[in-house]
């Protein structure tokens, strides 16, 4: 199936939760049946009126939506190139798009009867909005985190305790992202019957790359709507960090029609391109299968899921979703990586031009635009803001010592 007969049909994966040969449910058979009566329940309210309504009612009147397209004024004067807006993300419920996702999921597990959630955390953020969406509807929460991004991220873990959350930290692996998601999944297979597990991205067994891209549609298509009032046409690049994938992909489904919109992923360089030191699947992995999805992988000579690494916690994950995989191979959306001084670089001429601090996550986004709009004179970018900077302010002081007074 193309882009363009995939689009005419919402996008969707097959039947089997195929996005061309990437997806798919790769899982033990205890997790079979929860998959399929969550992707039921899923399909079912999807075509209820009155779930969409009351998503609709939380998204504007909790989180905050629709959040606004900033025009980068100085930035883009600065850069003498494309004019740059800024869709902010960074300004909803919790400080990042990962509400999107979270509201929606709580709904269904409601829906379901699960009154106990799990969900992991890599940059916090995900696991800050799953303990407050649990606040919100009654819910008992467990949050698993690796723990060097609990090092790296205190505030958000400190956040989620304070909404009623337990963190449990991760101390095996590389104590990242992968890790927590592999003790979340164990505990699913353990409480399959009462439990819910919240996953935070476009990975992981159908449905959820399908379902949780679902959830953040509203990015792109509030973009599409506010860049056509402020500019007349659409933009002619559209720019978002990759991780799992949420934030992106969420920015590139209402373009992918459009031929003329370049879609552009941003995967962490990390510190160079050896194996381990980055996160940059497309220009140093090969498929794979890892956490239930066929998708682009880092992986040793020996077929072993590699180390990663990136300043920003977000980014820190072996597997890409799968339906970037296919966007990728199809041609449709450019995937290139941004290293940690790079991003550092963006983060700090974001702050001191616009008086916006991003999320690591999402400096890596800034900075390839940064790269790109000098020499795009006329055109217009549009970057993905997915997170604000408050929960990487340690991080910040960690590699910008100069800036800190009591580390002197």
């Amino acid at each position: 199936m193309t882009i363009s007969e995939q689009h005419s049909v919402g996008s969707q994966p097959d039947s089997t939760g195929h996005f061309g040969p990437y997806g798919g449910r790769f899982v033990p058979e205890v997790l079979m049946a929860p998959l399929e009566e969550l992707e039921c329940a899923y399909l079912a309210a999807s075509k209820d009126p009155e779930f969409q309504a009351e998503l609709n009612d939380l998204l504007t009147n909790y989180a905050g939506r629709p959040t606004p397209l900033s025009f980068a004024g100085r930035l883009s004067e600065m850069l003498g190139g494309a004019k740059i807006y800024l869709k902010r993300e960074d300004l909803l419920h919790t400080g990042a798009h990962k509400i999107n996702n979270c509201l929606g999921q709580a709904l269904l597990a409601r829906r379901m009867g699960k009154r106990r959630i799990i969900a992991e955390t890599g940059a916090g953020q995900h696991g800050v909005a799953t303990a407050t969406v649990c606040a919100l509807f009654g819910l008992e929460c467990i949050v698993y985190m690796g723990e060097e991004d609990m090092r790296r991220q205190r505030l958000n873990v400190f956040r989620m305790r304070l909404l009623g959350a337990k963190v449990i930290s991760v101390t095996n692996g590389s104590r990242t992202l992968k890790d927590a998601i592999s003790e979340a999944m164990r505990d699913w297979v353990t409480n399959v019957h009462t439990t819910h597990y919240l996953l935070g991205s476009a990975l992981g067994a159908h449905p959820y790359p399908m379902m949780v891209r679902d959830f953040h549609r509203v990015i792109g298509e509030e973009t599409r709507a506010e860049i056509l009032k402020r500019e007349g046409r659409l933009p002619d690049s559209v720019f978002a960090c990759v991780g799992g994938g949420s934030n992106a992909i969420g920015m590139f489904h209402a373009f992918l029609g459009d031929e003329n919109v370049k879609l552009i992923g941003v995967e962490a360089g990390g510190h160079s391109d050896r194996l381990g030191e980055h996160a940059a699947r497309f220009s140093g992995g090969s498929p794979g299968v890892l956490h239930g999805a066929h998708s682009y992988m880092l992986q040793d000579s020996d077929g072993q899921v590699a180390l990663t690494h990136s300043v920003s916690a977000g980014l820190d994950y072996a597997l890409v979703g799968p339906e970037h995989a296919w966007l990728h191979d199809e041609h449709r959306a450019e995937y290139t990586s941004i290293g940690d001084a790079e991003a550092l670089a963006a983060a700090l001429k974001l702050a001191r031009t616009e008086g916006i601090i991003p999320a690591l996550e999402s400096a890596h986004a800034v900075a390839e635009a940064l790269k790109r709009a000098p020499a795009a004179i006329g055109k217009v970018f549009v970057v993905n803001l997915s997170g604000r900077g408050d929960k990487d302010t340690d991080i910040y002081r960690e590699n910008l010592p100069e800036l800190d007074d009591s580390r002197a």
